[in-house]
């Protein structure tokens, strides 16, 4: 062991020893949750099993509730690139192409602004006196008449009774993480030499849609044991059972967050910190921005948590360390 209980791969040679790489290195952190539709103590006790099985140890679990979730605004912050234009931004404050609005709207956008007519999801609900899934009808129906316009990735805009309303459906999809709900937590850990990040996410845990999840997976066991489970209806994209970070700098993110975490306290924040990434630009990371990198031999902006999905530790933060030389730009 070296100072600080780190633990290092070491080489004799003749009187002297030489640090090969620390174990530190080569380890995998993730924060993993069962959603508020799964969170069964059946649940629990397979995603335990499973990940015991696969060598993954648990460093730490609990019970996140509802009404937390809804006062710190955990879950908007998860789906930040989304929840930003439904509940934490003012729409004077997002990103708006005037022009895409006038075009579809007839109305130029300052206009609008400066007679009022112009909300977050948030904001609808309460002006209308409506809940999350009556706001969620309300913008399938302006869907369906053709009163959307899409501005960008996770950026819509609707018009509904007379005013217009930013990523309406998103009060939603936030309505089941809040009020009666819960999610429960574990803080994982693993060496990349038993298994790949790629196979944690694909094998271990299953794809997005449970319906191609292999059947030994765990959102491939919940969704067919969701009955037994205690589960009150089927899995779907959605509702797939439990959520795993996709990658080492996504769990950072995910634990600073639910977990309120510092950067320092993390071993990947640590690792990040060390090589010179300021505290400032990994917060700035962690809302996952466009940022501007040259990936397959084409410059451009890309996003960064996609740029880093699937890599180990040691691919992941080299990677995260070219997008910081690349340009200024992506730094704070």
């Amino acid at each position: 062991m070296l100072g600080g209980g780190l633990a290092v791969t070491v080489i004799a040679l003749g009187m002297g020893y030489f640090m090969l790489q620390s174990s530190d290195d080569k380890k995998n952190v993730a924060f993993v949750f069962i959603k508020p539709h799964a969170n069964t103590e059946a649940t629990k006790a397979l995603v335990k099993a499973e990940l015991a099985k696969r060598n993954i140890t648990i460093t730490g679990e609990g019970e996140i509730k509802g009404t937390v979730i809804d006062q710190k605004k955990y879950i908007d912050q998860h789906y930040y690139s989304i929840a930003s234009k439904a509940t934490l931004l003012d729409p004077k404050d997002l990103p708006v192409p005037a022009d895409k609005f006038q075009a579809k709207f007839g109305l130029r956008w300052e206009d609008a602004l400066a007679q009022g007519v112009v909300y977050n999801a948030m904001q609808a609900c309460n002006k209308f006196g409506i809940s999350a899934d009556d706001l969620d009808k309300k913008w399938a129906a302006a869907k369906k008449a053709g009163k959307l316009v899409k501005f960008g990735g996770g950026f819509y805009c609707g018009e509904i009774d007379g005013i217009f309303i930013f990523n309406g459906f998103f009060m939603s999809m936030r309505s089941k993480f809040t009020g009666d709900a819960k999610i429960y937590y574990y803080t994982t850990e693993w060496s990349q030499n038993d298994l790949k990040w790629e196979d944690f996410r694909g094998s271990v845990l299953g794809p997005t849609d449970p319906a191609d999840a292999p059947a030994d997976s765990i959102r491939g066991q919940v969704a067919l044991q969701w009955k037994e489970l205690g589960l009150q209806a089927p899995c779907n994209v959605g509702d797939n059972g439990v959520h795993a970070s996709a990658s080492p700098f996504e769990a950072l993110a995910e634990c600073t967050n639910w977990l309120e975490k510092g950067l320092a306290g993390e071993s990947f924040g640590k690792k990040m910190l060390s090589a010179g990434i300021s505290e400032a630009t990994i917060k700035k990371w962690s809302v996952d921005p466009q940022v501007k990198f040259a990936k397959d031999g084409k410059e451009g902006k890309f996003s960064l948590f996609d740029l880093v999905e699937d890599m180990d530790s040691e691919e992941c933060l080299a990677t995260l360390l070219k997008v910081s030389k690349f340009c200024p730009c992506n730094n704070a």
